[in-house]
């Protein structure tokens, strides 16, 4: 868990105290925690302050999502304007998530030299400047390109926030603070449809392009007071101010290019056929990424054909989709909760084991089956609307229900390097997988017909209902058998050092001191 958290097992050496400026000593080798009593603790920052980080990282993630899927609204207009098919046109969201996939690969490295702030800021920086290169683009092979860029740039900000919460937010709320943060890339995503619909039916499909830079020119502003939270990076930044050296030690992301590629690409693709956890845990966050986003291809289309839909009424359906999210975060926090009180949790030695985490993901898993039966079966003309709308309620409320679980789970389920190595392989994957679905997507229900098109991801997430709960029964024994898991206690109740949720995949692992209490 979190190293700037005062519920932390750490050694005495794991800090250094400000110094007066006229020193200049060399310190002994420290780790990367902070004291608990340290005011400069992100976890001691005043609520407001909090808060603000917290609200910064968030806008950000929103700003990039919303970009993701804004260009869904325009695809007919695309295809007009450059002569393209349906298919090469949804390439403009399908290029712009790959660009996000390298994100968990690179921002570990980047965040672990400069700190969370500067990259926050680049990165929107940058995504802002190609979103504004395809808004201009006057052909289509540029709108790729500049889709593609938009999002490798903006792809770090979807991951630092993850490292953000959990700077700030106790190690206690992990389910709950990550539901929220996942609220930032859902709500993103399903506000571009719903506000660009009418956007589109008075402008041309570039607006859709000039409405995210907008948003994001927004969040740039609310976002350049932001206070570095990544506790390696204060120890730094206060270290040189006050005029002395500190030694931290070397970074669990790596320190060389071997180390790195090592840490966030070799290592993530042997766990994906040698770790049982990460490789069911990736399998179904991959199947739920991809018919996440082929909603953004598939609802217009289809509300057009059955129901004969504008283009801004099918963008009044996304706000299923959003009260779907909101539901999620309610549900996973208050299942948090009453486990937490279940538990008797009072710090986090006492907090309830990690497989209490999967418990959203069972509920989810059941409503994932019966939204993707629902919607194939219900849109067709002699039922409502309405119907097959709130079943992609259901099933967006399901996915992040099982997403927030599984990822929470990962977060504690090995040490620092490990976790960091499952938590790439996982956000990657999905995002690809989540760039394929939507270019078939199309053909698909006209081969298939809608309703055997949604029941072959039925039946493939059948069995993915189990995954969850041989996790609750399986876990601790399958994680004690990994190499990854040399240090994790095989009951299955040790947490690890906070930095790995801080790092969440994204923020550049941390050293973990051997000689801590439970290890």
């Amino acid at each position: 868990m979190d190293s700037t958290s005062p519920h932390q097992h750490h050694s005495s050496t794991d800090s250094t105290p400000p110094m007066p400026k006229s020193e200049s000593v060399m310190p002994p080798s420290v780790g990367h925690m902070m004291s608990p009593d340290d005011p400069d603790n992100p976890q001691n920052w005043p609520f407001w302050r909090k808060i603000y980080a917290s609200t910064v990282a968030t806008a950000f993630a929103f700003a990039v999502a919303f970009g993701v899927t804004s260009l869904t609204v325009g695809i007919q207009g695309v295809m007009k304007q450059f002569n393209v098919s349906m298919t090469v046109a949804v390439l403009g969201l399908s290029l712009n998530l790959l660009g996000i996939a390298f994100a968990p690969i690179i921002t570990p490295h980047l965040s672990e030299r400069v700190g969370r702030s500067p990259v926050y800021l680049v990165s929107l920086l940058l995504f802002a400047l190609f979103i504004l290169g395809a808004g201009y683009s006057k052909s289509f092979g540029a709108l790729a390109v500049c889709r593609f860029f938009a999002g490798f740039c903006g792809g770090p900000c979807l991951v630092l926030i993850e490292g953000t919460f959990a700077d700030v937010w106790s190690p206690h709320i992990t389910v709950t603070y990550y539901s929220f943060l996942s609220l930032a890339s859902y709500i993103g995503a399903g506000c571009a449809p719903l506000i660009l619909g009418y956007v589109v039916s008075a402008e041309s499909w570039r607006w859709t392009q000039y409405v995210t830079l907008m948003i994001a020119l927004a969040a740039y502003l609310l976002g350049i007071g932001v206070p570095e939270t990544y506790p390696r990076e204060i120890l730094r930044t206060r270290a040189r101010r006050g005029g002395y050296k500190i030694n931290l030690a070397k970074a669990e992301s790596g320190v060389t290019l071997g180390e790195m590629a090592q840490t966030t690409l070799f290592t993530p693709l042997a766990m994906a056929v040698s770790e049982p956890v990460v490789t069911m845990i990736t399998l179904y966050l991959s199947l739920n990424f991809a018919v996440l986003f082929q909603w953004f291809i598939a609802v217009p289309a289809v509300l057009n054909l059955v129901y004969g839909f504008t283009l801004h009424q099918a963008g009044l359906a996304f706000i299923a989709a959003i009260v779907g999210a909101l539901a999620s975060t309610l549900t996973s926090s208050l299942t948090e909760s009453f486990t937490n009180r279940r538990n008797a949790c009072t710090s986090v030695a006492n907090m309830a084991p990690i497989e209490y985490r999967l418990v959203p993901a069972m509920f989810g898993s059941l409503g994932m089956v019966g939204s993707l039966f629902w919607i194939g079966f219900t849109a067709k003309p002699t039922i409502n609307h309405s119907v097959p709308i709130i079943g992609t309620g259901v099933y967006v409320w399901s996915s992040m229900s099982i997403l927030t679980a599984l990822v929470s789970y990962i977060f504690d389920a090995y040490p620092a390097k490990g976790t960091l190595s499952a938590l790439t392989l996982m956000a990657s994957t999905r995002i690809i997988f989540a760039a394929w679905l939507p270019l078939v997507i199309i053909q698909m229900i006209m081969g298939l017909q809608g309703q055997w098109a949604y029941s072959v991801f039925g039946f493939i997430a059948i069995p993915m209902i189990g995954i969850p709960v041989v996790l609750f029964i399986f876990g601790p024994v399958l994680r004690a058998r990994s190499r990854h898991s040399a240090h994790a206690m095989s009951n299955g109740r040790h947490v690890m050092d906070r930095h790995v949720d801080q790092e969440m995949q994204m923020g550049g692992m941390h050293y973990k001191s051997d000689e801590s209490p439970g290890e």
